[in-house]
């Protein structure tokens, strides 16, 4: 990966985080205000649902960043790699949860239901990226060992005389 590349991706992830944020410290309070009329149960599941579904993604820009940092350095080829993996594998999952109670919270309202049905339609998405991720997993598996073979056979190598 470019240089460049890695610094584009830092810059979406600083604004992505500083928008984040800003989601939870200015945008989160003023929806529990607009939702005043509803009932208290309500406003704590949508607003709890809002700020979670933004930590997810916080937790989410955080592990790109640590393993941005492997790339940089030339060490994301390690077994170390697999914990932030996990973790964006777990965040996702979260958020798709989230997305699915979202959904169950909205249906018995009066909320159109093609619209509970596309936030339905997200969270099967998230879960279908979950599972993208998984298999970016495997292909990273199988690139640590064929880099452990490599640098075996190398040494191997090295070591006969040609």
């Amino acid at each position: 990966m470019g240089k460049t590349t890695i610094i584009v991706l830092r810059i979406v992830i600083v604004v992505a985080l500083v928008g984040s944020v800003a989601v939870q410290a200015l945008i989160a309070p003023l929806l529990w205000l607009d939702l005043g009329e509803e009932e208290l149960w309500g406003r704590i599941v949508i607003v709890g649902i809002v700020v979670g579904g933004v930590a997810t993604m916080q937790v989410f820009a955080v592990c790109v960043w640590m393993l941005l940092n492997r790339v940089r350095r030339g060490s994301i080829f390690s077994a170390s790699s697999f914990r932030f993996v996990d973790v964006i594998i777990g965040a996702i999952l979260v958020a798709a949860a989230l997305t699915f109670v979202l959904a169950g919270v909205l249906a018995p309202g009066s909320i159109a239901p093609g619209v509970v049905a596309l936030v339905g339609g997200a969270g099967v998405v998230l879960c279908g990226m979950a599972l993208l991720v998984v298999v970016m997993k495997a292909l990273l598996r199988q690139a640590i060992e064929r880099d452990t073979e490599a640098r075996t056979l190398r040494s191997e190598l090295d070591n006969e005389v040609i």
